[in-house]
């Protein structure tokens, strides 16, 4: 059976809210699934993943074929990176301690970076707001 991890819609009309599933290639969108990895909300800015990443990794080392969308909500969270570190431990390349530095150090990064998208959200808005108050106040 060829599995995939995919999207399942949910939510209302224009608003979308996705279960990332794992479900047979076969099945509908928003039919029968094998098992849920989690969720993801685009709705919000940045937009939400929750993942369980050890199901996911789990999956993908099965052969669960990711779609093009989850397999970049895979990627933001660091599961293909680990999938592939992974084959590096299997092939000889480095060891598990040095797998575990460069997830983590990769973890990092990319964590930073998204506080640094988060701040500047605020800063964005903060801004916008005095503007519009500075807009309002009569000469």
């Amino acid at each position: 059976m060829a599995t995939k991890i995919r999207l399942q819609r949910h939510g209302k009309k224009g608003k979308p809210f996705y279960h990332v599933v794992v479900a047979d290639s076969r099945a509908p969108r928003d039919g029968k699934f094998i098992d849920r990895l989690g969720s993801y909300n685009p709705n919000t800015n940045p937009a939400t993943i929750v993942l369980d990443f050890d199901k996911a990794l789990d999956w993908l080392n099965k052969g669960a074929q990711p779609t093009d969308t989850a397999r970049s909500i895979l990627s933001a969270k660091g599961v293909l990176y680990k999938k592939h570190l992974l084959g590096g431990v299997k092939k000889g390349a480095f060891d598990e301690a040095t797998l575990e530095k460069k997830f983590a150090a990769w973890l990092e990064a990319k964590e930073a970076k998204i506080a640094g998208t988060k701040e500047s959200l605020a800063k964005a808005k903060e801004e916008a707001k005095k503007a519009a108050l500075a807009a309002e106040r009569l000469p």
